[in-house]
């Protein structure tokens, strides 16, 4: 009798295990690579809501930005599984594309803008992306200095301003940006499509091919090229209206600048105002606000860019974990409460154009933010997509610093001579 219920209990207990299958033995893990950074944190947050209500374990492995693409890179190639999901960032977007899963099934996607998603597709045709936040060029000004009727539409109201809060002693500085390597877009850059103008011929063109055939020509000889560069090197030297020193300044110094309140005006990404008007940070907390970018000479409306940051997939992952990833970037997508706080609290624009339209009544901050870029004329994407990219920036970067770090005399003299240098790194690896 002893021995028969022995037998029993142990086939129930074998019955049960039985019952269990492996996956719902197994516990369910997703891990997410990203840079370190409190909006992508924040879009994250918005996941890991997802993973605890349906029993998932969220593994967060934030990165610094300076070894996450080369690490990430070499994770792709290999084919492993390291990340269930990436950051997947406009600059990258078509290198990666290849040995990404496709994202066009993911809930939600019908539901944002479509023009950013440009640097994200597969050669078949599949999107690989799936937007986690909006990264655009936004000209910031003090409003304890400027009204909003006085804020300057043009370059020379921007000179003029300036020149006048500095007489008066109220700043250092009229404007301050990033000019050196990959900051290149807070100075020279928006004035370039300010003023009608890009790096390669046709302007504003993007299509690789249509670049291709026109042998990758550089529009450094150009006039609205020449008329930019002038322009700084005029800000700097001249009107000394920017540091001369500008030239060495990331986006890290120039924001620095910013929040201790010695300039009146800065370009940078959206994203920044959060720490613009945080306290702990500022000394202007409160007292910044978005305009439309100043035109050129040859703009006739204001210039805007709209990049986002996004997730990815990679192919390697296992199709039961891209079945639970896509699941998870969905729900994030969806997550419209989510999008609000992350707006509210890091100043991070959302994925859905769900939250923009809830935003826009009920923040006055956004309603501004798509005044001063999401209504403006987006002409072109705010960087080439081609393998060869990271080498024209550098090219083009080396040029305009050694242009602006010599005589005014020597502009035209110096962007002749980069005309060759870009050329070269445009058609380096081909």
């Amino acid at each position: 009798m002893r021995r028969a219920l022995t037998y029993l209990t142990v086939s129930c207990a074998v019955a049960a295990v039985s019952l269990v299958s492996p996956a719902q033995a197994q516990e369910k893990v997703l891990k997410v690579g990203y840079m370190k950074n409190v909006i992508l944190e924040a879009s994250v947050d918005m996941m890991d809501t997802w993973a605890k209500k349906n029993g998932v374990k969220l593994v967060r492995i934030p990165m610094a930005y300076s070894i996450f693409q080369e690490k990430v890179t070499a994770t792709l190639t290999s084919g492993n599984d390291q990340f269930d999901v990436i950051w997947h960032n406009d600059d990258w977007g078509q290198l990666w594309a290849k040995w990404m899963a496709t994202t066009d099934d993911v809930k939600g996607i019908d539901r944002v803008a479509k023009s950013p998603l440009d640097a994200f597709y597969r050669e078949d045709g599949k999107l690989t992306v799936v937007p986690a936040a909006h990264t655009v060029g936004t000209f910031f000004y003090r409003t304890d200095l400027v009204k909003p009727e006085e804020v300057p539409t043009t370059w020379q109201e921007m000179v003029d301003i300036g020149q006048r809060l500095q007489k008066e002693g109220k700043v250092k500085w009229g404007y301050v940006g990033g000019m050196a390597m990959n900051s290149t877009w807070f100075s020279l850059w928006w004035t370039m499509w300010g003023n009608k103008c890009d790096i390669f011929m046709p302007l504003w063109e993007r299509d690789n091919k249509k670049l291709a055939e026109a042998g990758w020509k550089p529009a450094l000889t150009e006039p609205c090229t020449k008329e930019y560069v002038e322009f700084w090197w005029d800000a700097m030297n001249k009107w000394k209206i920017s540091p001369e020193s500008m030239t060495a300044y990331t986006r890290d110094e120039a924001n620095a600048i910013f929040m201790a309140g010695d300039a009146a005006f800065t370009l940078i990404d959206s994203v920044h105002f959060g720490d613009f008007n945080n306290p702990k940070k500022s000394r202007i907390a409160g007292n910044v606000a978005m305009a439309p970018q100043p035109k050129g000479p040859r703009g006739e409306k204001p210039f805007a860019w709209n990049e986002i940051w996004g997730w990815g997939i990679p192919k390697g992952v296992p199709e039961d974990r891209q079945k639970l990833a896509k699941e998870m970037l969905g729900a994030m997508l969806n997550d419209i409460d989510g999008q609000v706080k992350m707006w509210n609290e890091t100043g991070g624009p959302p994925p859905s154009l769900d939250a923009w339209a809830r935003l826009e009544k009920e923040s006055k901050d956004f309603a501004m933010l798509k005044h001063a870029v999401f209504d403006q004329n987006v002409g072109t994407h705010s960087a080439y997509y081609f393998p060869a990219w990271p080498a024209v920036h550098k090219a083009y970067s080396d040029t305009m610093i050694g242009a602006l770090k010599g005589k005014r005399e020597d502009i035209p003299k110096a962007l002749e001579a980069g005309m060759d240098l870009i050329h070269k790194a445009a058609n380096s690896g081909q």
